[in-house]
């Protein structure tokens, strides 16, 4: 006699899933600059950072060395126009990165930077509906394969007095629901550190002040760095509010960013 097969045996146990990743694309449309860039030679505030006069609003830009090749991932901030010297100014911090030395013009391209969502492909961790029950199913053995025995009725007092006995465990507590914003750019970024002791220094004074910052380390062109970030803001007001409080502390081109 033929066996009719089950149909949910037919389905495969794997299944392809599309996840969504972020990556960083250059924006030259909203900015791009190639000119001489100069260090002063003074150490700064906010990490890794560069400013040119025709910057409106921050951007998270890619800073690259036109003589050696070497980049760095940074912010971009508006400088005063009637400062004497090169227009593009750049940081303690990127000038290490970048390998330039004090007052020793380079020339440097400056280009934006956006996230851009990418969907990739992968295998799913849970298997299509009506196949996880059916593996356990037939992982069990067949009702006549089971051998009966009888029960001691010592046996099965002891076992009965050991669970009344045994303490209910106790339920675990709750854990804090993240904060969700509406906002665009609900964290506000204090800087972009080369050395991870200048973030950790910057938190802690963070800190210090009530604000409760993240040190969120990446690595570009080889080398790590770690951004410091406050918030997530829910409203408007709260995140006006953390950057007043976060430039009072000495961080003036702190800004809003969306992670």
């Amino acid at each position: 006699m033929g066996v009719k097969s089950n149909g949910s045996e037919q389905v495969s146990a794997t299944k392809r899933t599309r996840k969504t990743v972020e990556r960083d694309i250059e924006a030259p449309e909203v900015f791009s600059a190639t000119e001489a860039g100069l260090w002063d030679g003074r150490p700064s505030l906010g990490g890794v950072w560069v400013a040119h006069p025709d910057v409106n609003d921050p951007e998270r830009v890619i800073i690259r060395n036109q003589a050696n090749g070497k980049f760095v991932v940074g912010a971009l901030f508006r400088r005063e126009r009637d400062i004497p010297g090169p227009r593009l100014q750049v940081s303690s911090d990127a000038a290490s990165s970048l390998g330039m030395l004090a007052g020793a013009p380079v020339e440097l391209n400056v280009t934006a930077l956006r996230k851009e969502e990418v969907a990739e492909d992968g295998p799913a961790d849970d298997l299509p509906a009506g196949t996880t029950a059916d593996a356990e199913t037939a992982a069990l053995p067949a009702a006549t394969e089971v051998e009966a025995t009888s029960l001691d009725p010592v046996s099965v007092a002891e076992t009965a007095l050991a669970d009344t006995a045994a303490p209910a465990a106790p339920k675990p507590a709750p854990k804090p629901k993240p904060r969700t914003s509406s906002l665009d750019k609900p964290y506000v970024q204090i800087g972009i550190f080369s050395v991870e002791a200048n973030a950790e220094r910057t938190a802690n004074q963070m800190r210090g002040a009530g604000v409760v910052p993240q040190i969120k380390p990446f690595d570009s062109n080889g080398k790590t760095f770690w951004r410091v970030v406050v918030g997530p803001a829910v409203t408007a007001s709260e995140r006006k509010q953390l950057l007043a409080k976060i430039k009072e502390q000495g961080f003036s081109d702190a800004y809003a960013v969306t992670n």
